[in-house]
């Protein structure tokens, strides 16, 4: 059981460089490109921000790059929301259903919708909660994978993690104890990062569009070029297995943006 892991895709209705100077299109068709000799993929995931500003332009030409992705391999392709989706228009292009179920390989991949509008934040209402307890309440012959894009696990002192993941992990923990739960995968962070919940591992997978990098100096923000994903192998006893994998771009690693603590402050008040 293989999933290739995708985030945050950040496309928008136009075509072209963004103000960083960076094609999102280019970015996916370079990390689908460079996973094209991946063997044994069972999915394709993509946990969220697929569009940058919630267009139906955006969403049409994810689907088709995932989609031909996906199709050519016999497998599915699963999304998610993020904060940066509008809910309607990624329901028209991707099915109504934000919740769903799919069993491949015996393995259950279940995913969630943490997008609160107008917030970079996310949460897990209690209806959704429910409706996951249901779901978890008879187990998935080879266990089951949540997939939702706003971690519920957060790097101590960097505040953008901890004000702007998901809100409320303590309500997911009470929800997935005691069940199936073997791996929880997310997006949003646009870097990498592993931790626990509730003894669930918890992945973040850094960004298609771009990745962070922490090494900037306290408070600041620096964004580098080069299209990220993970590959997620599930079938074997030392699993889950969590390989980054990086696209063959000629500017992977180059500064797309850094900005200072008090700039970088500024920029994400008006999301508070």
């Amino acid at each position: 059981m293989r999933i290739l892991h995708l985030s945050d895709t950040h496309l928008a209705r136009d075509p072209g460089p963004n103000a960083d100077g960076i094609d999102a299109r280019d970015s996916l068709r370079r990390i689908l490109a460079g996973c094209s000799q991946l063997a044994g993929l069972d999915a394709v995931l993509v946990t969220g921000d697929v569009a940058d500003d919630g267009s139906p332009e955006a969403y049409a030409d994810v689907s088709a790059l995932v989609g031909a992705f996906a199709a050519e391999r016999g497998i599915p392709a699963l999304y998610t929301t993020g904060n940066h989706d509008e809910r309607k228009a990624f329901a028209a292009a991707f099915g109504d259903d934000l919740l769903t179920v799919t069993e491949v390989r015996g393995h259950r991949i279940v995913t969630l919708d943490t997008l609160v509008p107008g917030k970079v934040s996310g949460w897990l209402g209690d209806d959704q909660l429910d409706w996951l307890r249901g779901v978890l309440a008879a187990p998935a012959p080879n266990g089951t994978v949540l997939a939702f894009h706003h971690p519920p696990i957060a790097l101590p002192g960097v505040w953008l993690q901890e004000k702007f993941g998901l809100l409320n992990p303590g309500a997911l923990a009470d929800a997935i104890r005691g069940s199936d739960v073997r791996l929880i995968l997310t997006g949003h962070y646009h870097l990498q990062l592993f931790g626990m919940l509730e003894s669930v591992p918890v992945w973040v997978t850094p960004g298609v569009i771009n990745r962070v990098d922490l090494t900037a100096p306290p408070g600041a923000e620096r964004v580098v070029r080069g299209a990220s994903a993970t590959l997620v192998d599930l079938a074997t006893p030392h699993s889950p297995l969590l390989h980054v994998l990086h696209a063959l771009d000629p500017h992977a690693g180059e500064v797309a943006h850094e900005l200072s603590p008090a700039a970088t402050a500024e920029l994400f008040s008006s999301f508070e």
